[in-house]
């Protein structure tokens, strides 16, 4: 179903959440860490929701196809123990996706986004408009951030928005980016990626 401006479900679970997780990111390809993200987040959340833009501000749209993202994504998740939703957006921004999902799902939705340590200091130091952006962008959603490496300490001033979501180490450091040298290198690549979608992936990128 469609919206002018809004999120567009390509595959949505079932059910009323009163809590909802997202997970936007490129998925260029799928990994192990965008599911153990998920996992994480569908023990914090009623329903998890992948949400991959349709062009992004920060970098650019090649690679994979948004066809051939959405079916990694949709067979990727298919294994997964969580309530989990797929769906597109015409905006880029963490504030416009959180929007878009308020607007979906009622003022009262407790809405988080699932992201990692990076991902966080870029949403926090972005050049924004106006300097009270983020404190604005925190009062309409919390951030669950998950390590890359080291733990995550968020300005004090905002820490009672921001969470941290404990993940396994071994996933800290694993990259879509990463995935796509390998191939490239012809270095082993299929422990990255979640089992089924290797076949995908190796059709796409190799």
């Amino acid at each position: 179903m469609g919206y002018p401006d809004l999120v567009e479900f390509v595959q949505r679970a079932s059910g009323h959440p009163g809590r909802i997780a997202i997970l936007a990111g490129s998925f260029n390809p799928p990994t192990i860490a965008h599911m153990e993200l998920l996992r994480a987040g569908g023990a914090e959340s009623d329903e998890t929701i992948c949400v991959l833009p349709t062009e992004f501000p920060h970098k650019d749209y090649s690679g994979a196809t948004l066809a051939q993202r959405l079916e990694m994504l949709r067979v990727a998740i298919g294994t997964l123990d969580v309530r989990c939703s797929i769906a597109t957006s015409n905006k880029g921004l963490f504030i416009d996706i959180a929007r878009e999902c308020r607007s979906l799902f009622g003022p009262s939705a407790a809405i988080s986004l699932l992201c990692g340590m990076d991902a966080a200091e870029r949403i926090l130091t972005w050049n924004y408009e106006r300097a009270e952006v983020v404190e604005e962008m925190l009062d309409e959603f919390e951030l669950l951030v998950a390590p890359r490496g080291s733990v995550y300490h968020p300005p004090a001033h905002l820490v009672r928005r921001i969470r941290p979501l404990p993940i396994g180490g071994h996933f800290h450091a694993v990259s879509s980016t990463e995935v796509r040298q390998r191939i490239r290198r012809g270095e082993p690549w299929q422990h990255l990626v979640p089992t089924p979608i290797l076949e995908l992936v190796s059709e796409i990128y190799s």
